[in-house]
């Protein structure tokens, strides 16, 4: 008797359908999900000091006790310096009011001058306002600060997660004769996440220590907060620098006018074309095995899923997916290389470019 099989088309519906309520289920317990996921890439992205002094036969608290510590110093620094910035923003704010003033003022006669009447003047500057623009700012440094407002859960995790991380990485060793596919997923998973992280943060300090140059010789308030805040941005994909971009550009606006403000967007948006665009993919390679077109959506997807951290982590979790959904499966290469954008290679794996 042959063999009944569902059509190809319901069951693409059933697995759409599937995902929309995990990812809606992961949502509406968000509070927890994302600081658990970010507790785990911080632990991969310290795993090598961990391994280093393994290979040293440092103790068991030495191998749980230094790599929490960075981990500890990290975030916590992440956190004072996102606080800082929304602290001094909000200071910065009311002393430009006359600033404001004066914009508006010259933003009439500029208007006045090219034939356009009063009232069409009026309707363009109320839907221009500034103070919204300073609003904005002020609510991106908000949501990435609500990123670290469980930090009680987070520190919990990363200890939870520091005790348990030797034994795990022996378990998997172990399992690699039962299940090899699964055992070099998750394998994959830690090694691209670890490198993405290694890349992103090297890049981003190079990028921030231009900017705040940049911030310097345009006379922008407080540069050196504004180039850390960038570092941090960095890790959001594809929109990252223009996150990084607001608070400055404005603060440029303010303090010496149009052109300051342009000349900011023009140097941000120049070192990190030319650095991000052009030098980093050619580090990190294939090394995160994610299309352009996949890590746009991912970041779509993961922010809607879980807000501001969902941005900051969009690349590992899809990352993560990967490995359970497509990597652990033998007969995943044509899955593989639709979320890489490769053609797959001879051995299964994604290769060459098409």
């Amino acid at each position: 008797m042959a063999e009944q099989r569902l059509p190809r088309a319901l069951i693409v519906l059933v697995c759409t359908a599937a995902a929309v309520i995990v990812l809606a289920g992961i949502q509406a317990v968000q509070s927890i999900v994302g600081p658990v996921v970010l507790a785990l890439t911080l632990v991969i992205a310290v795993s090598p000091l961990r391994d280093w002094l393994y290979r040293r036969n440092a103790p068991v608290w030495v191998l749980v006790a230094a790599p929490l510590l960075v981990l500890l110093v990290v975030l916590l620094g992440m956190v004072a310096v996102l606080s800082f910035a929304a602290a001094q923003l909000a200071i910065l704010t009311p002393t430009y009011a006359n600033q404001f003033n004066e914009l508006i003022a010259n933003l009439q006669k500029w208007a006045a001058s090219l034939g356009y009447g009063s009232e069409q003047i009026n309707k363009a500057l109320a839907s221009f306002d500034p103070g919204k623009l300073i609003e904005l700012a002020q609510s991106v440094l908000s949501g990435l600060l609500g990123v670290f407002s469980l930090l009680f859960l987070i520190v919990v995790m990363l200890l939870a997660m520091s005790l348990d991380a030797p034994i795990y990485s022996r378990i998997l060793t172990a399992a690699r004769a039962e299940r090899p596919a699964l055992v070099n997923a998750f394998t994959t998973f830690t090694h691209k996440t670890r490198r993405y992280l290694i890349v992103s943060t090297i890049f981003g300090a190079i990028c921030s220590a231009l900017d705040i140059v940049a911030l310097y010789a345009l006379s922008v308030p407080l540069p050196l907060l504004w180039g850390v805040f960038a570092l941090i941005t960095n890790y959001v994909p594809n929109i990252g620098f223009i996150l990084g971009l607001i608070p400055p550009a404005l603060l440029g606006l303010l303090s010496g006018g149009p052109k300051t403000m342009v000349l900011v967007i023009v140097a941000y948006i120049a070192i990190n074309v030319v650095i991000q665009s052009f030098i980093q993919p050619k580090f990190l390679g294939d090394a995160v095995g994610l299309s352009t077109t996949m890590t746009f959506l991912s970041l779509i997807v993961w922010t809607w899923v879980l807000g501001p951290l969902g941005a900051l982590l969009a690349i590992p979790l899809s990352l993560l997916v990967r490995a359970l959904l497509v990597d652990s499966d033998p007969n995943g290469k044509w899955a593989a290389s639709l979320v890489s954008g490769r053609l797959p290679s001879d051995d299964g794996s994604p290769g060459s470019a098409a």
